[in-house]
């Protein structure tokens, strides 16, 4: 199978919502899978190593792990996709240098005419055919991850009430009362 339609869902930085706009997505395009991507770093994330999230999962190669046993765990974003109606999850645990390797295994599994790619830095080494970067109207941060991508991307979704932002370059904008616009604009873009 030829690579699937890919939707990348990013943000401009932590917790401002691309989760739930993936679960979303997940919503109106029945049958498809999503994929979590997680950067892992060794002790540098300021954490005891023991105690961060993935550290321990770390090795030489990326870690992909699919499928409802592998993947779900309530309350953590791979269960919300599997929620939402995933027909399968992958997640992806990699550090900086294994993110493309990872992604391509990823996405080798994907057996959908579509998944959903929630991350940043995957998009660098692969095609999408739709990228849609999250922010709230009130955080101005932008992580590394979102600079570097954050021209590429088909549009930018503020998950928030608020639209007092401005669109960089002329990307199209989106609030959350226009999420059935964002849904019609990814429709159109992919057909």
């Amino acid at each position: 199978m030829d690579q699937p339609i890919v939707i990348g869902v990013g943000g401009f930085s932590s917790n401002v919502g691309k989760t739930t706009l993936l679960c979303e997505f997940l919503k109106v395009f029945p049958g498809w899978e999503a994929i979590k991507t997680t950067r892992g770093h060794y002790r540098s994330c300021g954490k005891d190593p023991h105690a961060c999230c993935v550290s321990h999962l770390l090795g030489a190669e990326p870690l992909v792990r699919s499928g409802r046993k592998e993947t779900y765990d309530a309350g953590k974003d791979t269960a919300r996709y599997w929620d939402a109606g995933a027909s399968n999850v992958h997640w992806l645990i990699a550090t900086d240098s294994q993110i493309e390797k990872g992604i391509k295994e990823a996405l080798a599994r994907v057996k959908s005419p579509g998944v959903l790619v929630e991350g940043n830095s995957f998009s660098q080494f692969v095609h999408t055919d739709y990228f849609v970067m999250v922010r709230q109207a009130g955080n101005s941060k932008m992580k590394t991850s979102a600079r570097r991508i954050v021209d590429q991307a088909s549009a930018i979704y503020v998950s928030d009430a608020g639209t007092e932002i401005s669109s960089p370059q002329g990307i199209p904008l989106f609030c959350q009362s226009d999420l059935t616009a964002l849904i019609e604009h990814v429709r159109t873009a992919l057909t």
